[in-house]
């Protein structure tokens, strides 16, 4: 059996893109048009501006108006429901702007009018309008810190609720009594629809008790403002048996594991066992790619737990703790961890990217990486172990040509990984 290993890798992470566009399943998941209502559409994520072509698509006769918030660059053409483009993973001030006349718009629904609200990846950082008594910059300092510090997206979801004037359920309680249909595509370990996007339109499971105690496990010292709130009872997000949510449904279009079935799907095609290990692996981004190796070199050496050849298939999302000055984002990350740890191991080639197209806040989706890229990166004259400490895998995989750039995806299941066992020559 013949294989080219990259392109092989490459089309199983088209594949996991493609099952996670919106398109493919929005159109199902929609209800009946309310008789004499209106259509108010709202949303945040990465996916918003697809997933809003995808309901005007599906509803070409259907009078609607609305909003989305999306990243910058992942915008599509519209015909009713306006698409802004914003700060991501950094809220800005267009995102604030954005946001505030969501809430205006969702606040103007009556009864008989339907809020569907698209939700997905990137949501929480895109849906930007603070709680009151709290500026942007507050809440732009409060994320930074979060994202240098290793918390995961729970942790992170957390304290962002308390923080906001939409999510957390808060969108919900501005829409009643209308219907609320929340239509979501998943990027988070789980898929709890109170962490999608910081559930704006489901009761949160989080207490302010929790944000609290996020901040202080990783020593982050908020800003006034923000201590203030987290210490108001009644700053605290609306829970489950809230009447608020009475007229609520959420229904999910894509996932993780989505993804995964249909990459393992393409991997059966060509011959190779896939082997799905979760849709839901966290923890430190290179301790995750040193354990992989350690399942890889498993498979080469005793057939275990399947034999060559075998593509280890995984989803969730890593996290990095940053303590160096470097770029590369939590997927390049894990991929050089993993490339460390397997140290040329012959037949072992392996990809990790971030479904979105956009690995943290670089311009590659990941990288791929083969038994030479190492050597590669040596020839170059780096030290791959230097650039992993100085957190700058996004470097290393450049200098080896192992990048991979797909330009944004516009859909977002969170991490993407593939490592590929092919058996011993001989």
């Amino acid at each position: 059996m013949l294989i080219d290993p990259r392109q092989f890798l490459q089309a199983l992470l088209q594949a996991a893109i493609d099952r996670a566009q919106p398109a493919s399943e929005l159109a199902q998941n929609l209800p009946s048009p309310p008789p004499g209502g209106r259509v108010i559409v709202v949303g945040a994520g990465k996916a918003a501006a697809a997933m809003a072509a995808a309901v005007e698509a599906a509803w070409p006769d259907v009078r609607m108006e609305g909003l989305v918030i999306t990243r910058y660059g992942h915008g599509v053409p519209t015909r009713a429901i306006q698409v802004v483009e914003a700060g991501h993973p950094m809220p800005d001030s267009a995102g604030a702007e954005a946001a505030a006349r969501v809430a205006r718009l969702v606040q103007s629904a009556e009864a008989g009018d339907l809020v569907l609200f698209l939700a997905s990846g990137g949501g929480s950082a895109l849906l930007a309008l603070p709680a009151a008594g709290i500026t942007l910059d507050d809440k732009r300092a409060v994320n930074a810190a979060l994202l240098r510090s290793g918390a995961d997206i729970g942790e992170m979801n957390a304290v962002r609720k308390h923080l906001s004037a939409l999510k957390g359920g808060r969108l919900a309680a501005l829409a009643a009594p209308a219907r609320v249909l929340t239509l979501a595509i998943s990027d988070v370990p789980g898929d709890r629809p109170d962490v999608i996007a910081s559930g704006p339109t489901v009761p949160d499971q989080s207490t302010l008790a929790d944000a609290r105690a996020v901040l202080k496990r990783y020593d982050i010292q908020p800003p006034d403002s923000v201590a203030a709130r987290l210490a108001t009872a009644t700053a605290e997000t609306p829970k489950p048996g809230d009447p608020i949510f009475s007229a609520t449904d959420f229904r999910l279009l894509a996932t993780p594991q989505h993804s995964l079935e249909a990459a393992a799907e393409t991997a059966r095609t060509s011959g190779v066992t896939p082997l799905i290990l979760s849709d839901r692996i966290e923890g430190e981004a290179r301790e995750v790619g040193k354990a992989l190796a350690g399942i890889a070199q498993q498979v080469a050496a005793h057939g275990q737990p399947a034999k060559a050849p075998v593509v280890l298939l995984s989803g969730g999302e890593t996290t990095v703790t940053v303590r160096g000055s470097g770029r590369g984002g939590r997927n390049a990350e894990f991929l050089l961890g993993l490339t460390i740890a397997l140290n040329g191991h012959p037949g072992v080639h392996a990809i990790a990217a971030d479904t979105d197209g956009i690995d943290g806040s670089e311009d590659n989706a990941g990288a791929i990486a083969g038994p030479d890229s190492l050597a590669r990166m040596r020839t170059a004259g780096l030290d791959p172990a230097a650039m992993l400490a100085d957190n700058d895998a996004y470097s290393a995989f450049a200098a080896a040509g192992d990048l991979i750039v797909t330009g944004p995806t516009r859909t977002n299941v969170n991490d993407f990984r593939a490592i590929l066992v092919l058996p011993s020559p001989g």
